[in-house]
């Protein structure tokens, strides 16, 4: 009795399988922090809010990077106690310089993950109007391969350009 009963099953199986099948979107979600308008003017918008201090960041490694060769050139001229002092001088410098990246990195990097939240927001709005007029059952955002048939990216990006 048990052999009959898995292999009803195991009969059932794919007509219940072909049975629950539902539509399947896909989008690269990638494509529209990318390529989309939003994401363009987003990127235009940090690159003018941090292209002042970026140049000053420059700048400051620029002025170490000297400061360090004026050191290293005079370094066997000097007494012990001036070397000592302006080595000293010099890894100060170089501490301020590494917080003043680190610091421009992290900003930057804050700005960019809140540009990229207001265009997922607006986006999976627009995902969930799609699937709805569509019909779809699940919209995938990850996948290691997907079908182009499935693919609605161009659509997701048309409507969010909007």
């Amino acid at each position: 009795m048990p052999r009959t009963l898995l292999l009803a099953a195991l009969c059932a199986a794919p007509l219940a399988t072909a049975h629950a099948q539902g539509r399947i979107g896909f989008v690269a979600t990638e494509r529209l922090m990318s390529e989309s308008k939003m994401a363009k003017t987003a990127d235009a918008r940090i690159q003018a809010e941090f292209s002042k201090r970026q140049k000053v960041v420059e700048e400051t490694v620029t002025r170490l990077k000297q400061a360090s060769e004026k050191f290293d050139n005079e370094a066997a001229g000097l007494n012990d106690v001036e070397r000592t002092r302006r080595a000293r001088e010099l890894l100060n410098m170089e501490k301020d310089v590494q917080r003043m990246q680190r610091e421009f990195q992290e900003d930057l990097m804050q700005r960019k993950n809140e540009e990229r939240a207001a265009i997922a927001t607006r986006a999976y709005k627009i995902i969930e109007q799609v699937a709805e007029q569509e019909k779809l059952d699940a919209v995938l955002a990850e996948a290691a391969w997907s079908s182009p048939r499935i693919d609605i990216t161009d659509k997701i990006l048309k409507l969010l350009d909007k």
